[in-house]
This record gives C-alpha cells, structure tokens and sequence, in this order.
C-alpha cells in the first residue's frame, strides 16, 4: 500500500512540474486520469496533504483547496522518483503512446508522437543548419519539425526563457500508425548502426528498450557515441536507430504503408528484412521481420557533435501531423 501511494505522489509531482499555473484537486484528478490513473478529488487532495507536509508541494491560498504548486524539495523528490518506477519507463512509455497514435494515412490527418530539443537561442540558427543538412540527406524520421520561442509553447510545455526549441517526429510513431492499420510491433532496442559508404552495416551498441529507464538515443547523444555528420557528410559513421519486428504476415501490407508515409515526410525506415532471416546480423524471432528505423534525433545528435549543447525529451508528447511543416 505504501509503495502504491508513493507511485501516486510522483505522478502528482510530474504533473506539477509540467504545469505553469497553480493546480487545484479536480484538474489534477483530471490530468491522472488521462494518465490511466484513477482518484477522485477526495483521494488527490488526501495525497496533496501527505505532500504538503513532507514540503514537496504548497499551497497558493489560505484555503487547503487552494491550487498547489511543487516546491524545490518536490522537484529534487520527483528527479530522484523509484527506481523501481524507472525500470521499463521507456517501454512503457513507447506502448502507451503507440496505442494513442491515431494518424489517419488516407486523410493525413490525426496526432503523431513527437521529441522536443531545447537549444540556446544564441546557438539555434547554426544548430538549426545542421539540423536541415541531416533531413535533407535522409538520415532522420522524416522531414517535419515544430519550432517555438522563449515564452512559446509545444503543445503544453512551455520554452523556457533563452532556450528555443525543436520538435522532431519520434520514431515510434511508426507503430503508432502500423498498430493503428492493425500491425502489431514488437520494439526491441535502440542502438548505434555503422554506415559504410551510405550503406548499413551492423549495430555497433544496443540497449535493449525493456531494461533502460532513458531512451537510448538521450543516452548516445549525451555519451558522444555518434558520428552522424561524418555519414552525412561522407557517407560513413554511426548514426542512431532502432530495431522492431513485425509479423510476417503483414508484411506486404506494411511495406505499402511505410511507402506512403515516406511520400508525406515520414520516412526514416531503413532496412526491411526477409521472414525469417537475419538483419544486419541480429537473429528475428520466428514468425517476424526485421526492421531498422532511424531515430528522430539523429539530426540533435549532429548538432551535439559540432559543440551546441541539447536538451532533449524523446516521446514527449502528440499533436496533430498537419501542425508540423517540412524544412527546406
């Protein structure tokens, strides 16, 4: 039971964080519930005591129905959150939000899944080249991005002051859209692919989704394991990707749909393999095919690779395909 509350507390925390303004007990019911997590104002405002007295949160009026906003304490709480909630965070988060995709492929339309990066605004214009020279050569998941400034918002999350940001199309989105199509994807780990002369060669690194609380890819990029302008560039390096299988069954029809999401921007599919058959050395399961997807930050990881420091949150967030826009 006490494990089970303190889950729900760094649920609220999170929920806190994210918010600009002050919440009260109902909007904050409201929130876990689009979570999956189900209390009623009473049971919120029973744990909003719990943590107002631990110093985590406080209120914003006299009134302890007042909105509550997180402290210092909660925000170190929330950064340090169980370890035991950390683990499978990633796949857990890649199920949730592929299940949510509801991208219409006929009348491109419907919400896809998307990264937002956090650049210095005084480093974006050169970090923004880059980031076109790694979508026009193809090695990202697609050619869409969204871009706010300071004082902006990307869907609810707003661009802190001297910081412009950069959304990029996540590349689970691709099963969003399969599993919509009823394709399901079996994501198995993220990893560093060696180019040779444009070419796939082998994953150099992998790190299996199901055992890391980070998304791979945050975790090569700030480890300085890519080389992804040299690919660019001269056709050879490591680049960020990610491996998935598909049953071989629907091959075919996802062969056809993956065709026609590259002719909307959304390609990033790199290698379809053969059923049964290994790709790029790593063994697919019976039944399946291989696929290697490029991942959405690789354009952010050649931006770390010239010196510009990121932030970046992969699987953040859905929004509607028709308010990205392509870079030319």
């Amino acid at each position: 039971m006490e494990k089970d509350i303190e889950r729900k507390l760094v649920a609220i925390l999170k929920i806190l964080s994210a918010s600009k303004e002050p919440l009260g007990a109902r909007e904050i019911s409201r929130k876990l519930n689009d979570e999956g997590i189900h209390l009623t104002e009473r049971a919120v405002r029973f744990h909003l005591q719990l943590m107002d007295e631990r110093g985590l949160t406080q209120t914003t009026g006299k009134l302890a129905r007042a909105g509550r906003v997180i402290t210092e304490k909660g925000r170190d709480e929330l950064s340090n959150a169980l370890v035991f909630d950390k683990v499978s965070m990633v796949s857990g988060r890649m199920d949730e939000l592929s299940y949510k995709t509801n991208f219409d492929l006929t009348n491109q339309n419907g919400d896809i899944i998307l990264n937002v990066s956090f650049i210095n605004s005084e480093d974006f214009p050169k970090a923004l080249e880059i980031v076109k020279e790694v979508v026009r050569a193809k090695y990202s998941m697609g050619n869409l991005v969204l871009i706010a400034n300071e004082g902006e918002e990307i869907g609810d999350i707003a661009v802190p002051k001297g910081l412009t940001a950069i959304a990029t199309v996540c590349a689970i989105t691709i099963n969003g859209i399969l599993l919509h199509q009823r394709i399901p994807v079996r994501s198995r780990f993220g990893g560093l692919l060696q180019i040779e002369n444009h070419k796939p060669r082998r994953f150099t690194e992998i790190i299996e989704y199901s055992g890391s609380s980070l998304d791979p890819a945050e975790i090569f990029i700030k480890g300085k394991m890519t080389s992804v302008l040299n690919v660019v560039r001269s056709g050879s390096g490591k680049v960020l990707a990610g491996f998935r299988e598909i049953p071989i069954v629907c091959l075919r029809e996802a062969e056809d749909i993956l065709n026609r999401l590259a002719e909307i921007g959304l390609y990033g599919t790199l290698v379809i393999g053969e059923p049964n058959q290994p790709v790029l050395q790593i063994p697919v399961s019976s039944g399946y095919v291989g696929l290697v997807v490029l991942a959405g930050l690789n354009p952010l990881a050649a931006v770390e690779e010239v010196g510009i420091s990121t932030q970046n949150r992969s699987l953040c967030l859905m929004m509607d395909y028709k308010k990205l826009t392509p870079l030319t």
